[in-house]
This record gives structure tokens, sequence and C-alpha cells, in this order.
């Protein structure tokens, strides 16, 4: 029989969990990584676990933090970031593994008090193998799912003729939007940044919400902690910016939109499908194999934005699922 040892997250470990996340795993992302995780450390309750195998051979890290969801102590898939749940060794991704991870893992939650877990795995488009195994295990088990609808687009069928993959109505708007003496532009100032911010700001105020990040921690991504993993982009009408866009890198993989937004005063000149054409274009002309605009869904996957999800889709987009397992222990 298999024998794991399950342990808490410590700081001394740090470099080690970074190192196994991005280097020796099959679904880890710097989503998951502490120098990531650690920008918001005091907003949140860290419950991050490590299995091991013998001494110090890492079998899977599980990014986590403690939640109290509808009065239930909840093991809750860290709050601070898109993906938690478990992240398991490319070494050790097979039925024997998996299993006993599930074992070591709820057993280990049970002796800590918990009463629900929540796990989200790693959408198979930014992991380096597909969760199925991980899935089967966590069915198996007796956990619900629900599901986040995402759009991503796949250059591999992808036309070399961006605008050819659009359906016709997004191709009509993107070329009126040529028509409108628009410029595109990488953003590396400060004063851009805040701009882009500002943009965003009054974007969602119309929508009643506001932006997940401050501008400080944006600046701070930019030129600091994920220096080599944001970007920024915006659209100009002369001097005036009026759209934006901020991206996270995931290696050369995934060009993932995390923030779309443009000014709501200027939409009849289409500055969005002059954005989103211009990002395409820029994540295939660098090699990535795939462009991820993000989920379109709300309250857990039950509500679907169908304006926002057809917008998406019509760039020629593919479909991706971003699922969340919950069980009451």
């Amino acid at each position: 029989m298999l024998e794991l040892k399950i342990m808490g997250y410590r700081e001394s470990f740090r470099e080690k969990w970074d190192d196994f996340v991005m280097n020796h795993s099959v679904n880890g992302t710097f989503l998951q990584t502490r120098r990531f995780l650690e920008y918001h450390r005091d907003r949140f309750e860290d419950a991050s676990l490590v299995v091991y195998k013998g001494n110090d051979t890492v079998v899977a890290a599980v990014p986590a933090c403690a939640a109290c969801d509808d009065g239930k102590k909840t093991f809750h898939a860290h709050c601070g970031s898109t993906f938690g749940g478990i992240v398991m060794a490319d070494l050790f991704y097979d039925i024997e593994h998996v299993g006993a991870v599930m074992t070591i893992l709820e057993a280990e939650l049970r002796k800590q008090g918990y009463q629900e877990v929540r796990l989200k795995i790693t959408s198979d488009i930014f992991a380096r193998q597909n969760g199925n195994l991980l899935y089967y295990f966590l069915f198996q088990r007796g956990y619900a799912s629900y599901d986040e609808l995402s759009c991503y687009i796949d250059f591999v069928s992808y036309d070399e003729d961006i605008a050819l993959n659009f359906t016709s109505g997004r191709r009509r708007d993107y070329k009126y939007s040529l028509k409108n003496g628009l410029t595109f532009l990488k953003l590396e100032e400060r004063k851009q940044i805040a701009a882009f911010y500002a943009v965003l700001c009054s974007n969602l105020e119309k929508f009643g919400a506001e932006p997940v990040h401050s501008l400080e921690e944006l600046l701070e991504f930019k030129e600091s902690r994920l220096s080599d993993i944001v970007e920024f982009y915006g659209v100009y009408k002369e001097e005036q910016m009026i759209a934006g866009s901020m991206v996270f890198l995931f290696g050369r993989q995934v060009f993932h939109t995390q923030y779309l937004a443009a000014d709501q005063n200027c939409l009849k000149m289409y500055p969005m499908n002059f954005l989103d054409a211009n990002l395409i274009r820029t994540a295939r002309e660098r090699g990535f194999r795939y462009f991820s605009f993000g989920t379109s869904t709300e309250e857990h996957g039950t509500v679907l934005n169908k304006k926002l999800a057809e917008f998406k889709e019509g760039f020629g987009t593919q479909y991706g699922i971003n699922r969340t397992f919950v069980k009451e222990l």
C-alpha cells in the first residue's frame, strides 16, 4: 500500500513550492505559486497543504484557504487565485498516486474539522495534461461540480487571415473600426497603466462592479512581482485611451485577457473589436498556442452573460470549462 504524508505549507518551503508548481507538475500555473498568492496574503487565512512521498519528494501541492461558506468551515481552493485545487506532480500523475492523494487529503481535512471542501482544478488549456484523472477520482468520491463557460482560440485551427475567423457581424464591426483612426499600443509607463485603470473602473461602474485589483497592485505586478507575466495594451483615438486590456502570459501556451474594457462613450467607433483583433494578432505572432477570453458566467456558472459570451464567440472561439468540485465532509 502506498504511504504518503501530508503537512501544512510553511514559509521555508516557498522556493520549493514554486519550483514544483512551475516545473514539476502537470497542472500548475503561476496562479498557484506563492509568488502570486502572497501579494494579498493578508486577505485570506492560508490553509495550503503539501503531500509527500518519503522524506522530501512532493507528490502534490494544494493551494487553499480556510473560509466560512453558509456557516460551514470550508477548505476552499485558494480564494486569491482563479485555479486552486490539487496540483499533481508530473511523475506521479497516475491512478495509484492520485487515488492516494485524495484519500490522505480528505482524512486530513476531517481531522482539521472542515465541514466542506471546494476544489477548482486548472482548466485544460492552461495545464500540461488534461484533468480527466482528477475529475474521475473526485466524481468517484462523491463530489458535486459546477461549471463556468469560457471562450478561447486555438491557433492550430485558426485561419492565418485573422478576420476570416470572425462571424460576419464581428468582421463588419472590425472593418468599421479601421476607419476611425484608432491606434493599438503596448503600455509601458505608469501614467498609461493609470489611464487604462480609469477606463476599466468607468466600464465596470456601469455594471455596479469594480476591479478585483487596485491600481497599486497592477503597478506592482508590472514592475516587480509579475513583471515577466503581466502586460498591458491600449487603444487610442488621438491622445485619448478609449479601450484597454491587462494580459496574463502563461508561458508560451496561453495569452489570457484578464481585463478588457472600453470607454462607454466611444462604442460607436468599435474599439473593443479593434482591441481584440490586435490582441489576437499579437498572441499569434508571438507563438502562443491559445488565446483566452476567460469566462462569461456568474453565480457559480448558473448565470450566462449571453451578450458577453456571444461577443467573444464572434471572434471564432472554441468553448472551455472551468470546473469546481464541492463536497460536504
